[in-house]
C-alpha cells in the first residue's frame, strides 16, 4: 500500500516552520489564497531546502509557483550546476480539477534519480481543510 499523504496548512504570509532534515518528498501545493511575491519566494526557498524534489502547483497563480521553485532550486547551487539528486521537478495544473493534480501526483510524478515515497499536500489558505483534502488525495 502506498504511503499516505501528509498535510501541511500554511496561512498566507505566516512564518514558515523550521526546515528539518526530512526524507526527500513530492509536494502538491494547493493554493487557495493570494500571497505576496516575497512570501512566495520565501516558501519556494523553504520547499527546496526542506527536501522537496517534485512540486506540483494547483490553484491561484499556480504557474508562477512553478517558476519560483525553479528559481529557488537554481539559486541554491549557483554558480554550479544542480546535482541530479537535488534537481527539483516542477509542474503546474491550471484549469484542471484538483482531483487531476492529485491523480498526477500519485501516478506520474517521479524523480529521475531519487525515489520519493513521502507525499505532502501543502495547503495555502486562510482556513485548514485537512480531512477534505487528504480524502480527495486518497480517492484520486
Amino acid at each position: 500500500m502506498p504511503n499516505p499523504a501528509e498535510y501541511l496548512h500554511l496561512r498566507p504570509e505566516s512564518p514558515l516552520p523550521p526546515v528539518t532534515a526530512q526524507a526527500p518528498y513530492r509536494a502538491v501545493a494547493v493554493i487557495d489564497a493570494e500571497v505576496s511575491w516575497s512570501w512566495q519566494v520565501e516558501l519556494s526557498n523553504w520547499l527546496v531546502r526542506s527536501g522537496c524534489l517534485y512540486m506540483m502547483a494547483w490553484g491561484l497563480n499556480c504557474s508562477s509557483w512553478d517558476d519560483s521553485v525553479d528559481v529557488a532550486n537554481i539559486e541554491q547551487f549557483e554558480p554550479a550546476n544542480i546535482p541530479e539528486d537535488k534537481f527539483v521537478m516542477t509542474t503546474w495544473h491550471a484549469d484542471k480539477p484538483l482531483s487531476e493534480a492529485f491523480w498526477f501526483s500519485k501516478n506520474c510524478a517521479s524523480h529521475p534519480v531519487v525515489k520519493l515515497d513521502r507525499i505532502v499536500v501543502i495547503h495555502i489558505a486562510a482556513e485548514a481543510r485537512e480531512k477534505e483534502l487528504l480524502t480527495a488525495y486518497r480517492e484520486a
